[in-house]
């Protein structure tokens, strides 16, 4: 006695074709069978514990390359502010000292003004018939004066004061009695500063010392 019951598969049909007949629906079956077997067959080829890992594995590389990105743009972010503060302390600096291949230009001028007034001796500066050119002179300096000042420029005037080679020029030494080596005894020519900037250095004579004052030690806390 024949069985004609079909056997029994572990295969699930797609919703739909178990209910149709014909050629297509049969391809349909076929295909879908071949499928399940395939997937059945790799997940038994590869074992879990192979499976967890390549998961690690692939866990771990992405977060080294995480890392290193954001060390990356770390990095980025730092060189983009240090480009920024540089910028800014770039755009304040032109502005602060703009005005120094002008102002060394105009110190001449400055001193011509000092040096027409030195000339003139003391008992012709009270006569009437050139006091007037005295005091114009000396308005113009004063006037000359201020508006350095209001542009950062300052006089430096280091008479009685301690050689500092970073403001001072030396152009002679001589000995004087009670002063210290090392101490300004004459200035010969003023010195500038604009701003936090020398301009020009204060050119000026010093003692060279006796032995009689105590030595100079100056200290630069501006250097």
């Amino acid at each position: 006695m024949t069985d004609n019951t079909e056997p029994k598969h572990d295969i699930e049909i797609p919703t739909g074709l178990d209910e149709v007949t014909g050629p297509a629906a049969f391809k349909a079956r076929q295909a879908a069978e071949a499928a399940a077997q395939q997937d059945n067959g790799s997940s038994q080829d590869t074992p879990p514990e192979d499976v967890g890992l390549a998961l690690i594995e692939k866990v771990k590389t992405l977060e080294a390359a995480l890392v290193q990105s954001n060390d990356q743009l770390l990095r980025t972010v730092a060189e983009m502010e240090n480009l920024r503060k540089r910028s800014v302390r770039e755009r304040d600096d032109a502005s602060r000292y703009a005005v120094s291949g002008f102002a060394k230009d105009i110190l001449d001028v400055a001193d011509n003004f000092r040096r027409a007034l030195e000339a003139i001796p003391a008992d012709l500066k009270a006569d009437e018939r050139i006091k007037p050119l005295v005091d114009g002179i000396e308005a113009t300096e004063r006037t000359l004066l201020k508006s350095f000042e209001m542009n950062g420029i300052k006089k430096i005037e280091p008479l009685d004061e301690a050689f500092n080679p970073n403001f001072h020029e030396v152009m002679f030494e001589a000995p004087v009695p009670g002063k210290a080596a090392g101490t300004i005894i004459q200035i010969i020519e003023v010195g500038y500063m604009l701003n936090d900037r020398l301009l020009r250095p204060a050119r000026v004579g010093i003692a060279k010392g006796d032995g009689t004052g105590a030595p100079v030690h100056h200290i630069d806390t501006q250097a």
